[in-house]
């Protein structure tokens, strides 16, 4: 009993008795199991013909509310009235809609992109081999940027020691530097050999 109980074809024929009793009459409980769980076997066997016909008469019995409904909402006088069949008509129309959407994502299943994922995590590298979808190829960049970003701030404060150091030395800003390669004759200007008065030269300017 516990078993039958927990059978996915008999909780369903039990369900369906109880809604089809009116339109159709008393349904034998033995007749349906049997024909869902013929209908299961097709599945496990890769035949995908019954859930694609459920859907396409899904779709087919969510149309005919809208329209139902639509129509009721255009003979309707007061406007809650008309608003709320017209609520409900655009609901029955959004699920026509997805249920013929679940319908193509059945018969043209999304393509499988194998992807390898390289991932060095302090000096231990991590090679992960999968399958994803192309949906997922978003997920892997944003997975890769934060280590893009870290590599590029490593390099940027590499290049600023660089520049800072010369010959195992930081440079002083107010020590006078040496001539420079392009003319050795040239040397810095010593103190008493710069101009006295400042101040007379570009008078005005800050």
């Amino acid at each position: 009993m516990a078993q039958l109980a927990l059978r996915p074809s008999v909780n369903a024929a039990l369900v369906m008795q109880e809604f089809a009793k009116g339109p159709l009459g008393e349904q034998d409980p033995g007749a349906l199991v049997d024909e869902i769980s013929d209908g299961i076997r097709k599945m496990h066997d890769g035949d995908m013909s019954v859930a694609e016909a459920m859907l396409l008469a899904q779709a087919q019995a969510l149309q005919s509310m809208f329209m139902n409904l639509a129509r009721r909402a255009a003979r309707q006088d007061r406007p809650e009235h008309m608003e709320a069949l017209l609520r409900m008509a655009l609901k029955s129309q959004n699920q026509c809609r997805m249920t013929l959407e679940t319908l193509a994502t059945v018969k043209n299943p999304p393509i499988v992109i194998a992807r390898q994922a390289n991932i060095n995590n302090g000096g231990q590298q991590q090679v992960n081999n999968g399958t994803a979808a192309a949906g997922d190829a978003a997920t892997t960049a944003k997975a890769v940027k934060p280590r893009t970003c870290t590599r590029a701030a490593k390099n940027q404060t590499r290049q600023i020691e660089l520049l800072e150091v010369s010959h195992e030395q930081r440079l002083d800003a107010g020590t006078t530097g040496a001539a420079g390669g392009a003319d050795p004759h040239l040397a810095a200007l010593e103190a008493g050999h710069r101009a006295a008065h400042r101040g007379r030269q570009g008078r005005g300017r800050p």
